[in-house]
């Protein structure tokens, strides 16, 4: 039997994600953030969902550009001192040994450590209420090498050992259990 809820946000699990943020490195700043994901695949676009009280918010309005980076299990504890640290209190980078690196496209830092670094301009701000959404399309990828399989040049998200956020709780992926289309493929005899 199932039980009425009140409304809620329960869509887990969702990726754990550093998104760096300013156009100076006196303005760099990381922010923890889980609600992000993709709308469209042409052009490629994605969303970050800020609370406009939080530090970095101020920045990203300004500048209207960003980095998405991808988290590891080992970047576990940096993602989350960033989550519950302000950046106007602390230099989320020194204090959390992660590196900036100069982004190709966008002027926002990415970070070293992400092993997949999404660059973003925002193209509106979508106020919701709790949050506001940054819509923003997609101007470049950073995949670390050492990710990409050399035979098909595809990034290895499992071999990444991305973390990923659920309901107050970090969690590494788990095992494959099959690719998209397995459930209609064809059975070699």
């Amino acid at each position: 039997m199932k039980q009425n809820w009140k409304p809620g946000t329960t869509i887990y699990p969702l990726p754990a994600v550093l998104v760096s943020c300013g156009s100076t490195p006196d303005e760099y700043n990381l922010l923890t953030v889980s609600w992000v994901g993709t709308i469209c695949t042409n052009p490629p676009m994605c969303y970050v969902s800020i609370r406009p009280e939080r530090y970095s918010y101020e920045i990203l309005r300004k500048n209207m550009e960003f980095v998405i980076n991808l988290t590891t299990v080992g970047m576990a504890r940096a993602t989350d001192w960033c989550g519950v640290n302000s950046g106007k209190n602390y230099n989320k980078f020194e204090q959390t040994g992660l590196t900036p690196r100069k982004a190709q496209i966008v002027q926002a830092p990415y970070v070293e450590e992400s092993p997949l670094c999404i660059e973003c301009k925002a193209r509106e701000i979508v106020r919701l209420g709790s949050h506001d959404m940054f819509i923003a399309d997609v101007v470049n990828l950073l995949a670390d090498d050492k990710y990409i399989d050399p035979a098909t040049g595809a990034f290895d998200m499992q071999k990444a050992n991305l973390l990923v956020y659920s309901h107050g709780h970090y969690y590494e992926m788990g095992r494959e259990i099959g690719k998209f289309g397995w459930s209609v493929q064809k059975k070699n005899k």
